[in-house]
């Protein structure tokens, strides 16, 4: 009786009717497939078979369809067959036809598993395998990666998660995010302690590494407790200052090198040590050291593959103050990793692409921001770099200390922020801290629901934040018994704690050490659905801020209630942006800009269809910003703008006055058949291609986009590409 592999007649005269499937996927109607659905419910056992009135009720569901002039849900389908039945005075084969469908959906729940698993081998599982852009399920390793995943949900699913909860996630009321890694005792993403781990040492698989005595030593350190990180956690992890912490390091090379040239000049040359001389020659050494480190970091990351099937997903955060001990040493480092980055790194054909990781943050202050800043030279740099390579992104220093307590600290991955937190000494604390996981709300499927009305918005909205919070609660829980032997790195051995072998983690899961995420979606479609107007409209941005209040002061309240880090976070929405729309699709048919256009927008985001220019945009959203401190970043759209460098100074220079996070996207293409380097476009069809040879095969085709925070690089799943196709410039 599942109606979903429909062929129908025909709308008007060409038109093809099309029924939505419950995976929101179209096919085309056949009203001999509802008819054969009926007649298999009149002859089960408790059935009644009445001659000719499985055809009849076929016949008029079609006739109905057509004259509804839209695509109808295979659940609107199936409830016109049972009422029809109804109708007809045959209720036993209408409770036959519902307890079939009942089996059917039962047969469906039963047999995912193992379907998903085999869909991933033969590669027919579209949406596990383009479930994430920086994942190569063609990859034996990755695909083990992917099928311990599907095999973790199951159990998960079975054993670990309230039925309450579990509905509502395959119904897209919340999602529940990662739920492939929660029967292990993994947490999200973090700032790791990098600069402890440096300084006092540490530990990787059983063997003790001192603090390193060269910077290129402390290079190839970071990339490997970046690696074993990786490898024990499921979200991205962020160096909160990589210039900050590696600059000791240059100093100690340098003083290496000037030793050894002074005692060159006594010992080899028998000369009288010529100190100046001496200086120059270790600095010429010491960058070249710089230059070598940068590019074992930048190598090492690009090519690693962790236990999850992918490269590390780790942000570097680019940031000191003036008047820093080793300030030159620090500059020299951010000078170094953006020459690399604009550079890029070679593929196959020998040419050189935008890599996807590390993620760069650079951060905006008085003494780089304006013409005459002492380190100016430095934004010029990370402005040509931006329209070359997309990173970095940008922080502003000032915006930023005006939402953290005076604070500026690197987001946690792409854009998990902590909240300011203080030890018993009273001194704020951001490396070492992490996030517990993340459950987001469907805001447009409560606009749906709602049909039109506020007020009943907010009452379906507050029972949705109540299921939320009881989801987040299952995530502590699952975690608050865990000891620190299930991830040494993260727990002895100083990338979150050095606690003692078999100690529990509770004491850094309580009090607002770490974070546990409310992500939402869809905050436009939400808007247009309540008000019918964007939430760039007056009208709609009342109602949208009103909308992140409510969330916010949510989130404030659990925190009070339970002393739990509780955070209001920007889903990225990846794959999410599909699997929302898809469900609701599926459900309540296709809407007007909503879910006919195939995702939904990320988190506050304008539009991406709207016109609207970046200084614009970046205002409107940085209100946005200021609610969601527990996760946000904003975007732009810009065209090729290696010629324009000035441009994008100036975009920059108005994130540093106007918003908190910013970063921009342009394309960064490459075809390996024609050797083609702009924008691969995208048909119709959803189709990556290239325009000037056609090639349209992905492994010949090198596709950067900016995914959500990340780029992304091993294309996308058939919403986020819809997504990608609709975005329309900036500037």
């Amino acid at each position: 009786m599942t109606l979903i592999n429909s062929e129908y007649g025909k709308r008007g005269g060409s038109e093809m009717l099309q029924v939505i499937k419950r995976d929101g996927t179209k096919v085309p109607f056949d009203k001999h497939k509802i008819a054969v659905a009926i007649e298999k419910a009149e002859h089960s056992s408790t059935g009644l078979y009445e001659s000719g009135l499985a055809e009849r009720i076929a016949d008029e569901i079609e006739a109905y369809a057509i004259k509804l002039q839209k695509d109808m849900t295979i659940y609107a389908i199936e409830d016109q067959v049972y009422y029809k039945l109804i109708e007809y005075n045959n209720p036993a084969t209408a409770r036959a036809y519902e307890g079939y469908k009942a089996v059917q959906a039962f047969k469906r729940r039963q047999n995912t598993t193992d379907e998903d698993v085999i869909g991933l081998l033969d590669r027919s599982n579209v949406n596990v395998l383009d479930e994430n852009s920086n994942k190569d399920a063609a990859i034996v390793s990755t695909q083990r990666d992917l099928i311990a995943g599907e095999v973790s949900k199951d159990i998960a699913r079975r054993k670990l998660i309230p039925t309450d909860i579990l509905e509502a996630h395959d119904s897209g009321a919340i999602h529940f995010h990662d739920m492939d890694y929660i029967i292990q005792p993994m947490f999200n993403c973090c700032l790791i302690n990098l600069h402890d781990m440096l300084t006092n040492g540490t530990v990787i698989n059983g063997k003790k590494i001192d603090s390193p005595k060269s910077f290129r030593v402390a290079c190839t350190v970071t990339t490997q407790i970046i690696a074993q990180v990786a490898s024990g956690q499921y979200g991205g992890q962020s160096i909160n200052g990589i210039d900050r912490i590696l600059a000791p390091f240059v100093r100690k090379s340098y003083q290496k090198y000037y030793d050894s040239v002074v005692e060159e000049q006594k010992e080899i040359y028998g000369i009288e040590p010529d100190l100046q001389k001496a200086e120059e020659i270790a600095w010429k050494r010491t960058r070249k050291e710089i230059k070598d480190g940068i590019q074992t970091i930048q190598y090492q990351i690009n090519t690693l593959m962790t236990t999850n099937g992918q490269a590390p997903f780790v942000t570097l955060f680019m940031y000191f103050q003036e008047g820093y001990e080793f300030e030159k040493e620090a500059a020299y480092i951010q000078e170094e990793i953006l020459l690399q980055r604009y550079e890029g790194i070679k593929n196959e054909q020998d040419v050189y692409v935008t890599p996807a990781f590390p993620k760069l943050i650079y951060v905006l202050d008085e003494h780089n921001v304006h013409p005459d800043s002492k380190y100016y030279y430095l934004t010029k740099l990370a402005a040509k770099c931006t329209a070359k390579r997309m990173y970095p992104d940008y922080i502003s220093a000032k915006k930023m200390r005006e939402n953290y307590e005076g604070n500026v600290f690197s987001p946690m991955g792409c854009r998990s922020f902590l909240a300011p937190w203080k030890n018993e000494k009273g001194e704020y604390v951001f490396d070492g801290r992490f996030n517990m996981g993340v459950v987001s709300l469907n805001l447009p499927q409560i606009g749906i629901l709602a049909n039109g009305s506020e007020e009943k918005f907010f009452d379906i909205l507050e029972k949705r934040l109540q299921l939320a919070k009881k989801a987040l609660l299952l995530r502590f829980e699952l975690l608050k018994n865990v000891t620190s032997d299930c991830s040494p790195i993260h727990w002895q051995y100083g990338a979150i704690a050095r606690l003692k072998p078999h100690e529990k983690i509770d004491k850094f899961m309580d009090n607002g050490y770490a974070t546990l995420s409310l992500g939402y979606i869809g905050v436009y479609e939400a808007t247009k659905l309540i008000k019918g107007v964007s939430h760039t409209d007056p009208v709609g941005t009342a109602f949208a801020l009103k909308l992140m209040d409510v969330l916010k002061d949510s989130v404030a309240e659990w925190k009070a209630e339970t002393g739990i880090g509780f955070a209001l976070y920007g889903t990225p929405a990846e794959n999410l942006t599909n699997r929302f729309c898809s469900i609701d699709r599926a459900r309540f048919g296709e809407i007007k800009d909503i879910t006919d256009k195939g995702y939904y927008t990320n988190s506050y985001h304008v539009d991406v269809r709207e016109c609207i220019s970046v200084f614009d945009k970046f205002s409107f959203e940085s209100e946005f910003q200021k609610r969601s401190t527990g996760g946000c970043i904003s975007y732009a759209e810009i065209p090729n703008l290696n010629h324009n460098l000035e441009a994008v100074e100036m975009m920059i220079q108005y994130i540093y006055d106007n918003i908190t996070y910013a970063e921009f996207n342009t394309k960064s293409d490459y075809c390996h058949v024609c050797g083609y380097d702009g924008e691969i476009k995208v048909d119709d069809n959803n189709q990556w291609f290239c325009p000037q040879c056609g090639n349209t095969e992905r492994t010949k085709l090198t596709v950067i986009r900016r995914t959500c925070g990340y780029l992304g690089e091993n294309f996308w799943n058939e919403g986020r590409t819809k997504e990608i196709k609709d975005r329309v410039l900036h500037i």
